[in-house]
C-alpha cells in the first residue's frame, strides 16, 4: 500500500508483539519509538493504530533524542498522550491524523488519505487553508475570531494526563477535542474536569472534532453550556477523529 504511493516502509519489530491488552511491552514499544526517531533514513512516523498504552511511556521518553531528530509523527486517539508530551518537552509540531491500520488500509472516504499526504509532502505550508469535506456542515456553537496554536486530541486522554508533568499547556491555544464511545455525561465530566483544572479559562478558542456515538443536538447543548461563559469562539463538527472521512 505504501509502495504504491511512492514510499518505502520500515515496520518495527514491536508491531508483531502482544503483551496482554498492550501491543508489546512498554520496553519494546519505547525502544521502537526511540529507534524510529533516531534513524536518519526514516522521514516520518505513522502509527498503525491507537487503543491504550502510550501514557505508560511518557516518563521514560528521551526528549533530548526526539528534539534532536524532529520529524512528522502521525496518529490520534491514544496517541494524544504522545502528542502532548512531545509538544511540551521536545517542542516540534506533530500531526493529529489518520493511522495506517485504523484508517488508511481501511479505505476511508476522501479526503482522509489526500489530506495526510499533502501535509507530509509539504504541499500545505503555514497559512494554508485546510478544506473541510462539503457534505458535513460545521456548527458555530459560539461566534468569534481567535488565533493560536492548535493543540489537543482525544478528550479522554487530555483529561487522563491532567495533574502530571505532561498535561496540556493550554495558554492561548485553540483547543482541539474529539472522542469515541463516551456517553454524553462522560463528555460533560471530562469538560468539567478541564474547567475545574483551570484549563478552559486559558484557551483562545475551541475546535470540536468528531464525537462518535453522541447525539449532535445534545452535544451542541452541552458545548454551549460549557463554553458560553468563557466568551470564546467554538466551532463543532470538524471531521477529525474516529470518523469516516
Amino acid at each position: 500500500w505504501m509502495r504504491a504511493r511512492g514510499y518505502d516502509l520500515h515496520i518495527f519489530p514491536g508491531v508483531h508483539e502482544r503483551d496482554g491488552y498492550l501491543a508489546g511491552s512498554d520496553e519494546v514499544r519505547l525502544r521502537d519509538l526511540h529507534a524510529a526517531f533516531a534513524n536518519p533514513d526514516i522521514d516520518a512516523i505513522l502509527c498503525l493504530r491507537g487503543g491504550y498504552g502510550t501514557p505508560r511511556l511518557l516518563d521514560a521518553l528521551d526528549f533530548d533524542l526526539l528534539r534532536a531528530h524532529p520529524k512528522p509523527f502521525v496518529g490520534y486517539s491514544d496517541i494524544t498522550a504522545l502528542h502532548l508530551a512531545i509538544n511540551r518537552y521536545a517542542g516540534f509540531v506533530t500531526f493529529h491524523g489518520p493511522m495506517l491500520n485504523a484508517d488508511l488500509l481501511g479505505g476511508k472516504q476522501p479526503p482522509t488519505e489526500s489530506s495526510l499526504f499533502s501535509l507530509l509532502r509539504g504541499q500545505r505550508g503555514a497559512g494554508s487553508v485546510l478544506p473541510h469535506p462539503m457534505p458535513y456542515p460545521l456548527t458555530t456553537i459560539e461566534p468569534g475570531v481567535a488565533c493560536g496554536r492548535l493543540l489537543g486530541g482525544n478528550l479522554s486522554m487530555i483529561a487522563a494526563v491532567m495533574g502530571t508533568p505532561y498535561e496540556i499547556d493550554a495558554d492561548g491555544i485553540i483547543l482541539f477535542i474529539e472522542d469515541v464511545n463516551e456517553p454524553l455525561y462522560r463528555i460533560d465530566r471530562l469538560l468539567t474536569h478541564l474547567r475545574l483544572a483551570g484549563k478552559l479559562a486559558q484557551v483562545a478558542g475551541v475546535l470540536v472534532g468528531d464525537v462518535a456515538g453522541v447525539d449532535s443536538g445534545a452535544l451542541a447543548r452541552l458545548l454551549k453550556q460549557s463554553f458560553e461563559p468563557l466568551c470564546i469562539p467554538v466551532l463543532a463538527g470538524w471531521r477529525s477523529g474516529h470518523c469516516d472521512p
